[in-house]
């Protein structure tokens, strides 16, 4: 039987083994913990599949030690800035294009208007702090 989900609402898991597993109803940053607990056995191989829309932009950076991530934009317009060790760089995304945050490299995003991101993630370790 296949179920129809939304991925804003539910997150999809891609483990190893190739397979996809539909997680729980994502309910906010607490949500992120019980993925990792959910998933730790799959390590830095498993991917977090997830789609967000904004309307502003973010108030925290982020980074991903354990694997680059792909921030693919589905709508609007997003600006990705990245501290990469060369100095800040900023990427400006339309529907269609994709950018690729690499693994450690803390980021954050400016969005004027709208935009819908799909965003697949190694999520395991990943860190955050205030913008």
């Amino acid at each position: 039987m296949t179920n129809r989900l939304s991925l804003e609402q539910y997150p999809l898991h891609l483990g190893l083994g190739a397979k996809a597993v539909p997680q729980p109803e994502f309910t906010g940053m607490e949500w992120y913990a019980a993925y990792v607990d959910r998933n730790a056995a799959d390590g830095g191989e498993g991917r977090l599949v997830s789609m967000y829309s904004f309307r502003e932009s973010w108030t925290s950076w982020e980074r991903h030690p354990a694997g680059d991530e792909a921030v693919i934009c589905t709508a609007g317009e997003i600006t990705l800035i990245q501290e990469l060790p060369d100095g800040p760089h900023k990427v400006t995304l339309r529907a269609g294009e994709y950018a690729v945050n690499p693994r450690g490299v803390w980021h954050t995003a400016d969005v004027a208007d709208h935009a819908t991101a799909l965003f697949i993630t190694s999520g395991i370790g990943t860190e955050h702090r205030l913008r």
